[in-house]
């Protein structure tokens, strides 16, 4: 026994400069941690600010209400954006005149056809007719570029000319 505790007594200063190392390696890591966490609270710190709530699951969940009223409202404005492109296909902005002279020799050219269509060709075709006694209007509905009334060459192409724009 005597000769075990003369080893263990030779031996004891290795195993307090062991634990020493040991004890300023654990030291270290602990200096920095605490250096990585307090870097980490900071950054928490700027993040909660001025959000008006405790904890970060409560901001999460918050956020998570916020995304999905931001979708919904996406969702909403789309379908007006459709809406508004599908009523803008209808409208009537396509124009196409033509000048002529309707009774030959007697007049010049100040008979006309307008076609005023959308882009499917719906509208109307307004065709004035003029000469020295009298002139004369007329107004013809179009569905896809057809009339139920029959159509002059004049009023083909005004309506030709409409659809050819833009």
């Amino acid at each position: 026994m005597s000769e075990l505790n003369e080893l263990i007594m030779e031996q004891i200063h290795w195993f307090v400069v062991g634990m020493v190392a040991l004890i300023l390696i654990l030291w270290m890591t602990v200096i920095v941690q605490g250096s990585k966490l307090r870097k980490m609270r900071r950054k928490y710190d700027t993040m909660m600010a001025g959000t008006g709530v405790e904890d970060l699951e409560t901001l999460l969940l918050n956020l998570k209400i916020q995304m999905d009223a931001i979708e919904e409202e996406q969702g909403s404005q789309r379908s007006r954006l459709n809406q508004a492109v599908d009523t803008l296909k209808r409208v009537k902005t396509k124009t196409g005149i033509v000048r002529y002279n309707a009774f030959g020799e007697r007049g010049n050219d100040l008979s006309f056809s307008i076609a005023i269509v959308s882009d499917e060709g719906d509208g109307l075709v307004l065709t004035g007719l003029y000469n020295r006694e009298s002139s004369f209007v007329y107004a013809k509905p179009l569905e896809k570029s057809e009339s139920k009334h029959s159509l002059s060459p004049e009023e083909r192409k005004a309506i030709d000319l409409a659809l050819k724009e833009g």
